[in-house]
């Protein structure tokens, strides 16, 4: 299994793949809108915030990171694997790294949203321990948005 690397949300590796996500996530729910900003590494930094990803060979094939959103909690944020990397574990390699990157940083809960469409990233959080909750702030009455929560009692 690669490593896992703690990166800059500025890394250009880092923002390909974050572009690249949001290229397959318009197409997957056919949003046409081409008013999609590209990826803001602003968006992931700061305190609180961690952004962990896989690399092969120096190229990045997954990410995912943490940003704060409330004293004690933060949300995962931006997880993607590239297609041709699937299948291989990298998904929750990173998931694990976040949920450790979150208890080291004293998060007290780890939340997130994904899409109906998405049933393999379902199946990753779900089986991680992460239950439905609520869709909550921005995320309020999207219905194709499901919103999970994750304790992190130790």
């Amino acid at each position: 299994m690669p490593a896992l690397l703690d990166l800059a949300p500025s890394d250009p590796r880092v923002i390909d793949l974050m572009n690249a996500q949001q290229r397959e996530l318009r197409a997957l729910y056919q949003d046409t809108d081409e008013r999609t900003e590209p990826f803001d590494p602003a968006i992931l930094s700061g305190e609180g915030s961690a952004l962990v990803a896989v690399e092969e060979d120096g190229r990045l094939l997954a990410c995912g990171a943490l940003k704060r959103i409330e004293e004690d909690t933060a949300e995962v944020k931006r997880m993607y694997t590239l297609p041709e990397a699937r299948g291989r574990g990298l998904g929750r390699q990173i998931l694990n790294g976040l949920i450790e990157r979150g208890r080291s940083l004293g998060f007290r809960r780890l939340v997130l949203e994904t899409g109906d469409l998405q049933a393999e990233a379902i199946g990753l959080y779900e089986s991680a321990g992460f239950r439905r909750i609520p869709n909550y702030g921005y995320y309020v009455g999207i219905e194709n948005s499901l919103c999970y929560e994750l304790p992190l009692d130790s």
